[in-house]
């Protein structure tokens, strides 16, 4: 089996360009996660990178299947100069690294909660996990290995989280589209949700 990670860094480094800076965090018993940033005129781009070095497990399998299962990786995509988004490199690892911790299966829709600002100052403490293929197409990897899914983070206010936990993800982001909300503000304020 070929390594994944130095794949995803290809496509990530065709599709995003070359990375300005990277981190790396490693948590007891996992396995290391690095975050590149890059720029691209007023964005700049977060982009894990370790998360996909394994599938992900659903936690109520008796055993872990070592070659087949979902893969993914991160991409947070902010206005550039605005506040200190720079912080967000470990809260973004911790939740690369939340499938090898928590047994998450990490999908389109779902809530990631870091229970902190993602950075300094930040209004958002959680991000709604978007549909893949927009920005990084999909990496296809020999059979029988998923491909490496390239998943955005829409950063959510507490309220918005709390009502998209009732609503739904696609309610939220339709409020989102219908108040055009600028979701790479970093300091944006919660939308309307009567």
């Amino acid at each position: 089996m070929a390594d994944v990670l130095p794949l995803v860094e290809a496509r990530l480094r065709t599709a995003l360009g070359e990375p300005d800076a990277r981190a790396a965090v490693t948590f007891l018993g996992t396995e290391r996660i690095e975050v590149l940033r890059f720029h691209e005129g007023g964005i700049v781009r977060y982009a894990t990178l370790g998360m996909s070095a394994q599938p992900m497990t659903d936690p109520t399998a008796m055993l872990a299947d070592p070659v087949k299962g979902p893969r993914a990786e991160l991409v947070l995509s902010v206005r550039a100069g605005v506040t200190e988004t720079d912080k967000v490199l470990r809260p973004l690892a911790v939740l690369a690294a939340s499938p090898q911790v928590e047994g998450l299966v990490v999908t389109p829709g779902a809530s990631l909660d870091v229970g902190e600002p993602l950075w300094p100052g930040a209004p958002f403490t959680s991000v709604l996990v978007a549909e893949p293929g927009g920005l990084v197409e999909d990496l296809e990897l020999d059979d029988p290995m998923d491909p490496v899914r390239f998943l955005p983070l829409l950063p959510m206010t507490p309220n918005e989280a709390a009502w998209k936990r009732v609503h739904g993800a696609q309610a939220l982001q339709e409020k989102w589209l219908a108040q055009g909300t600028d979701l790479r503000d970093p300091s944006r304020r919660s939308v309307p949700l009567e």
